[in-house]
């Protein structure tokens, strides 16, 4: 009498295995079915990774599009107008690297080191710089529309004359930082901590969200600010203004501000 191979085989002729209603499935056909099963699995795992491969790291590569270099040592190395648009940077170390100029659109840098790196110029519209560390990078004249800084730790960092339109900086530690003359349209800065940096001279052309941002002594001398979001009279309360500063309607200025121009 024959009997069914129960080794984990792909069958081509899968309607003769298939059970009939009311058919008892015997002990090597459930085995059959198994592999089967294991087959298309794996078949359709092929398919998928040969559509959609993966750009292995490779840190002794030269900048490029699209590259790999999370993980990878870059500090202390010139890197001033690379094309790294779409680069996967998570978890690199690019501390006091120059990447001035760079072109990062939609670079993933997650977790990054940038301890006193400049990025000057740069262009990184809808980049990720969440959880970076980045303590005095320097950000100046740097175009991050929409990019994310949510959770990441700039403090003293300089965002002068930053396009910064639409950026995120939820829960970023910002301590000191210098956004003097930047574009901040519709920056989101919730539970920022935001003590002590700077908004002197920059441009809000509409909302700008401080729902819960710590602004322990930070600088709105001049700024208008009466597109603001989510302000409250605690927060204009420890922050220094002047008689120029403009508020949302419903805060008033404080009967004096906690720090002077020489502060």
């Amino acid at each position: 009498m024959n009997t069914l191979s129960t080794e984990p085989t792909c069958h081509a002729d899968t309607d003769a295995l298939l059970p009939r209603p009311g058919r008892f499935i015997r002990p090597g056909l459930a085995s059959v079915f198994r592999s089967l099963a294991l087959c298309a699995l794996v078949f359709s795992a092929t398919i998928a990774a040969s559509a959609f491969p993966a750009r292995a790291q490779d840190c002794r590569s030269s900048p490029a599009i699209g590259m790999n270099w999370s993980g990878c040592n870059k500090k202390q190395i010139i890197l001033g107008g690379s094309n790294l648009e779409n680069a996967n940077l998570s978890d690199t170390d690019f501390s006091q690297t120059d990447l001035s100029g760079s072109n990062l659109k939609s670079a993933n840098l997650e977790k990054a080191t940038l301890v006193r790196a400049s990025l000057a110029g740069a262009n990184a519209d809808k980049a990720n710089f969440a959880k970076v560390e980045g303590y005095r990078c320097d950000f100046s004249d740097v175009s991050a529309e929409n990019a994310s800084f949510a959770s990441s730790e700039l403090q003293r960092t300089n965002f002068s004359k930053a396009h910064l339109t639409g950026a995120d900086f939820e829960k970023a530690e910002l301590g000191r930082a210098g956004f003097d003359k930047a574009v901040l349209t519709g920056t989101r800065f919730p539970m920022a901590n935001l003590s002590r940096a700077s908004f002197v001279g920059s441009v809000f052309e509409g909302a700008i969200d401080f729902d819960r941002a710590f602004m322990f002594l930070t600088r709105i001398e001049g700024v208008n600010l009466s597109a603001a979001k989510n302000l409250q009279q605690g927060q204009v309360d420890l922050a220094c203004g002047d008689s120029t500063t403009k508020l949302p309607a419903g805060l008033t200025v404080p009967a004096s501000w906690p720090c002077s121009a020489a502060d």
